[in-house]
């Protein structure tokens, strides 16, 4: 039995078990099981390898996309210029776990921005590691951005306050990278000036659980074309499936 999984804490709100369920059923993949490993410290990822040795990758979310980091014995390109892992491959090798990570966020930032490839300034919500893919792509499309942080900790992040009706309207682009909504909190919302939303907008929110985000609820009375983060977590799962099967 192969097994792939989840880590992260909490795991409540993942649709992930559900993808890769449908997935094995609907292309007759056999003897293969997608789990959750909710992990209260980053620190137990190696008792969890140990006690699990039919682990052959995992998906990587909040809290530990940074955090995972100090234990992967490789690191793709990618990820190591992003500064963040969603996905890991484990291989065993002479009695030694070895683990590669990767950032199929990315890919899933780039498909979902498809259509996003006139504007040209964005928001940038948060500051974790989904919010690294999300930067990494825009560079990538050569689209300008301001990153918004509760905490900001360098010259190039702006506080919430700082968010203004007038940089609302210069920044037609809005990418909510913060689980604030998130299933089961889903009457949270980013603090913005949601009045200067307007038809020119894109809100682009990662959380897919719910469908519908108070953020895309607001943003959608305004005329904002919207778009949550269920085309992004098939399209990262996918890579993630490709890396793993990958000789």
């Amino acid at each position: 039995m192969r097994v792939f999984g989840l880590i992260g804490y909490p795991l409540s709100h993942s649709f992930s078990p559900g993808y890769f369920s449908n997935k094995f059923a609907r292309e007759n993949i056999k003897d293969t099981v997608y789990q959750l490993f909710p992990l209260e410290t980053i620190e137990f990822l190696p008792q969890l390898l140990l006690a699990e040795p039919s682990i052959h990758g995992l998906n990587v979310t909040i809290p530990y996309k940074q955090q995972v980091i100090p234990f992967l014995s490789e690191i793709d390109d990618i990820a190591l210029k992003i500064g963040a892992v969603n996905t890991i491959k484990v291989e065993r090798r002479d009695s030694h776990v070895w683990l590669k990570g990767f950032n199929t966020d990315f890919n899933g930032v780039l498909e979902s921005l498809k259509e996003a490839k006139d504007y040209k300034k964005a928001l940038v919500l948060g500051n974790g590691g989904a919010a690294k893919a999300v930067l990494y792509a825009l560079e990538h499309l050569g689209i300008d951005y301001k990153l918004v942080s509760r905490a900001p900790a360098t010259p190039q992040q702006i506080s919430y306050q700082d968010v203004t009706f007038d940089l609302i309207k210069e920044n037609s682009l809005i990418i909510n990278t913060t689980p604030l909504g998130m299933y089961p909190n889903i009457d949270a919302c980013p603090s913005l000036p949601y009045e200067a939303i307007g038809p020119d907008h894109f809100v682009f929110d990662l959380i897919y659980n719910p469908e519908e985000t108070l953020l895309l609820k607001k943003a959608k009375q305004k005329g904002a074309k919207t778009l949550n983060g269920l085309l992004m977590l098939h399209t990262q799962a996918e890579t993630a499936w490709h890396l793993w099967n990958k000789i």
